[in-house]
């Protein structure tokens, strides 16, 4: 079994509660013990500001999520959160059009690679995050993700959310596998993977296979818990889920 990486929280996951009080979602989850936070925006905070608070509750920047965008914007997003602490970034989305043909993929890979080549510049480490479509969408026996990556850079890793691989119809094991060592980022949430549209539960209590995906990932630096939406009390899914991954041994906390 690979050293437990230490556990982060996509902060997506709580965006309500950051939209009305950012400063108590970070105090309440460097309190829970949380190791880091991956960034999906400031949520009206300033930069410096959020690094602050994060910082004074044991929080480190594990990793940002930056959209797409033409040069001079994406070169800003960049700076902005080099100034918070963070070398590691992740492209979060791509529309399922994206993937549909051969021609999509390549212009997708084109775009992304486009991105990359400015955050290598800037001494940045860019991935790019999956949803159930690349793996959906198979063309030649193979899924767009796959081709995806056999048409990006190589310093381009993955960040894969194992959930979606799932519900797009994949092993996350065997993806693992797939991909070897450009996994370095791994969204570990859990559900029923039956449907896009189904709520997603505390990790430990829905059917993804997330220890067996944790052991297969051993060049992933950082375990994010990322639930998109549960039926039930968000912040309390997500101590849940610290609670079931710390306490299982398979992701380090900081108590």
């Amino acid at each position: 079994m690979p050293t437990p990486a230490p556990i982060s929280i996509q902060l997506y996951s709580l965006r309500a509660e950051a939209a009305t009080d950012f400063r108590s979602v970070l105090e309440r989850l460097g309190r829970k013990g949380f190791c880091g936070v991956e960034l999906a925006g400031f949520n009206n905070l300033e930069p410096a500001e959020f690094a602050t608070i994060a910082g004074d509750n044991g929080l480190r920047v594990s990793s940002a999520h930056v959209n797409l965008a033409k040069a001079p914007e994406f070169e800003a997003t960049l700076d902005t959160h080099l100034g918070v602490g963070t070398t590691t970034m992740v492209v979060p989305f791509m529309p399922p059009e994206s993937f549909a043909t051969i021609e999509a993929i390549d212009k997708t890979a084109y775009l992304l690679n486009k991105c990359n080549r400015l955050a290598r510049d800037r001494g940045i480490d860019l991935g790019y995050h999956n949803h159930f479509w690349e793996f959906s969408t198979v063309i030649d026996g193979r899924s767009a993700m796959s081709l995806l990556f056999d048409r990006l850079d190589e310093t381009m890793f993955v960040e894969l959310d194992i959930y979606w691989a799932k519900v797009g119809g994949a092993d996350p094991v065997e993806v693992i596998h797939d991909f070897g060592d450009r996994v370095r980022l791994l969204h570990i949430k859990d559900g029923p993977a039956d449907a896009y549209e189904s709520d997603m539960v505390a990790v430990g209590s829905g059917v993804i296979d997330t220890r067996g995906a944790i052991n297969a990932a051993n060049n992933a630096s950082w375990h994010i818990v990322e639930l998109d939406r549960c039926a039930t009390d968000m912040f309390e899914a997500v101590e849940a889920s610290y609670d079931f991954l710390v306490g299982s041994n398979l992701s380090e906390g900081r108590k």
